[in-house]
């Protein structure tokens, strides 16, 4: 499982068992998670994350998607 950054204590990271769907990384923190699909920065899910924080790791994420989907090729050996 890698992660990707660390923010504000909200780690950005991929799971190993996700090899089969698209490229997507999940941030927790305290006991919330947001799976963000990479390609289209849509919300896959999301449990206990306001519309303020989802905007603002959406952004986070949208600076980062290039190399977070070179290194999700990267990582799955695609």
């Amino acid at each position: 499982m890698p992660t990707l950054l660390v923010w504000h204590g909200h780690k950005f990271r991929f799971y190993a068992l996700d090899r089969d769907e698209p490229p997507h990384v999940h941030v927790v923190k305290d006991g919330k998670s947001l799976k963000i699909w990479l390609q289209s920065l849509e919300v896959a899910r999301n449990k206990g994350y306001d519309d303020r924080e989802t905007a603002q790791l959406l952004a986070l994420v949208a600076e980062r998607r290039d190399v977070w989907i070179g290194a999700w090729n990267d990582f799955f050996g695609l």
